[in-house]
């Protein structure tokens, strides 16, 4: 009876260990929207789009990066990270931000920056030329 009973103990406490990893994973997965969507989504989303350089501000007194992005469809919103600016958030072409909206901007939890193509040519040629290739000429460098 004793042995009965710890097997349905623990076949118990698995299930609800693997229920709690479940619901926690599913809470991790944000879908890839418009901010359209993000305004009335409520939850944690992910966003592509570009950024406005020029208008990016980084405050070290409160430790916020705040930047204008503009989304895939074209509609625009503000971007505040608490955190410091990424490094290369300078040279990207496309950030996709991941957070939600809250009155009024995107409450970004994450900045993912996504590198210019030219780096990736540059990369491959930088290779070559230490193999002893002959990089490929390009219209534009």
């Amino acid at each position: 009876m004793k042995s009965k009973m710890r097997f349905l103990i623990g076949g118990v406490l698995i299930l609800g260990f693997g229920a709690l990893a479940f619901l926690n994973f599913n809470k991790t997965i944000a879908p890839y929207v418009p901010f359209a969507e993000a305004r009335t989504n409520g939850g944690a989303v992910q966003v592509a789009g570009f950024p406005d350089h020029q208008h990016a501000r980084y405050d070290p007194q409160n430790g916020r990066f705040t930047f204008d992005m503009k989304d895939d469809t074209g509609d625009a919103m503000q971007v505040v990270f608490t955190g410091t600016k990424p490094g290369n958030f300078d040279q990207a072409e496309k950030v996709v931000v991941v957070g939600r909206y809250q009155e009024g901007t995107f409450e970004a939890s994450q900045i993912l920056v996504k590198c210019p193509s030219k780096y990736d040519d540059m990369a491959s040629d930088k290779l070559k030329e230490d193999s002893g290739q002959a990089p490929e000429a390009k219209e534009g460098y």
